[in-house]
């Protein structure tokens, strides 16, 4: 993906978001990214998140990945540490809920559908997280220790548990506010 493609996609997400503020009637909607690196310090995507009366809205956009489906969470720390991540602790999960959005018991409030790449190997991801908030709250993405999207090798199963026999992690980015039009 040329860098004028990614400075584009970044610029129509920063628009997106901001007129979700706009068509809230709030200037103050709260919203958070994510850049997202692989293992090897290399910048493969970014995911932008903005507040909504059903929890909040992820729009992801990767790219040099192996195509297919891929396992695609909110981790439990804002921590990075490539190659294998690991330092992202476990899925967001202050509720202490089972792992799955297939499982009938309910899931992690950072479990999120799988991530289709592409064969060029370019993926999409827009998906809700209704157990979740941008806001101050036991199940806020800004809690002590923050938090990260993590992709992962594999598909994610949404059943079993603690998480989705999903791989290896092979992108990560840490949650952090972003002020709409910067």
């Amino acid at each position: 993906m040329s860098t004028m493609s990614t400075k584009t996609t970044l610029f129509v997400a920063v628009i997106w978001l901001t007129c979700t503020a706009v068509a809230f009637g709030q200037d103050a909607v709260p919203m958070a990214k994510a850049e997202l690196h692989n293992g090897r310090g290399e910048l493969v995507g970014i995911a932008t998140l903005a507040e909504t009366i059903n929890g909040f809205r992820v729009v992801a956009q990767v790219y040099g990945l192996r195509p297919g489906y891929h396992g695609f969470h909110v981790h439990e720390v804002g921590k990075c540490e490539p190659p294998g991540f690991k330092s992202a602790g476990e899925h967001f999960n202050p509720y202490d809920a089972q792992h799955g959005l297939k499982d009938p018991k309910g899931f992690h409030a950072g479990d999120l559908p799988n991530l289709l790449v592409a064969p060029d190997g370019t993926g999409v991801l827009v998906a809700y997280a209704p157990h979740t908030t941008l806001r101050a709250a036991q199940n806020s993405l800004f809690h002590d220790g923050g938090t990260a999207v993590v992709v992962h090798s594999q598909p994610d199963d949404q059943r079993a548990d603690p998480s989705g026999n999903s791989g290896d992690r092979l992108a990560c980015g840490g949650v952090s506010r972003a002020i709409p039009g910067t």
